[in-house]
């Protein structure tokens, strides 16, 4: 594992799938201060950065030296009571990642400033699904482990495992009247524990 809280329901980019931005110029310390800078714009109660074991600022943005294994970067806030992320792994180094989530939030800020009318919020796209505990909080999980969605032990055997999921996922698949929310926990679940380890 990680050690970075990656929202469910997030696709992970694979490490060789990784690519290289060379159209950013800014350092990390220059982009992680902007980024603080236009989450003030956006006035949202609570926010911070998460990044997998390196040191970071009391808001969670990385220091400009920060170079954890992981370079992915996630960007939790609450707004309203309720709460939003933003995530980016593309590319194999971190100062590219909070680079693209910082430039997602304010092009994403900007739309919110233009006299058009839409159905809902311009960051929708980022609303989080209320989670079964009211006392959420920006930065902590609110997620049952894997082998609990499955409804498996924790050093449950590969075949048990998918065997386990494939019912799971018989019963909550969406064509079946279920629920799409808890079908994807159910396949994230069966992924976090056959190829991400235990």
């Amino acid at each position: 594992m990680s050690g970075l809280d990656w929202p469910v329901g997030f696709a992970r980019t694979a490490a060789a799938e990784r690519e290289r931005n060379r159209s950013f110029e800014a350092t990390l310390g220059s982009t992680t201060k902007e980024l603080a800078t236009e989450m003030g714009r956006m006035d949202v109660g609570e926010w911070r950065g998460e990044i997998a074991n390196a040191h970071t600022k009391s808001n969670g943005l990385p220091l400009h030296n920060a170079n954890p294994d992981d370079p992915g970067f996630v960007l939790r806030w609450v707004d309203d009571g309720e709460q939003f992320a933003v995530a980016c792994d593309a590319s194999p180094r971190l100062r590219d990642n909070v680079r693209y989530v910082l430039k997602w939030v304010h092009e994403t800020r900007m739309r919110s400033q233009r006299p058009v009318q839409t159905g809902d919020s311009e960051f929708a796209a980022a609303r989080l699904p209320p989670g079964d505990d009211d006392e959420a909080v920006v930065g902590t999980a609110t997620r049952q482990p894997p082998h609990e969605v499955l409804g498996v032990a924790p050093n449950a055997p590969e075949n048990v495992i998918e065997s386990a999921a494939r019912a799971r996922k018989a019963e909550t698949h969406p064509d079946n009247d279920g629920d799409r929310e808890e079908f994807k926990r159910v396949v994230n679940a069966k992924k976090a524990m056959l190829e991400d380890g235990r």
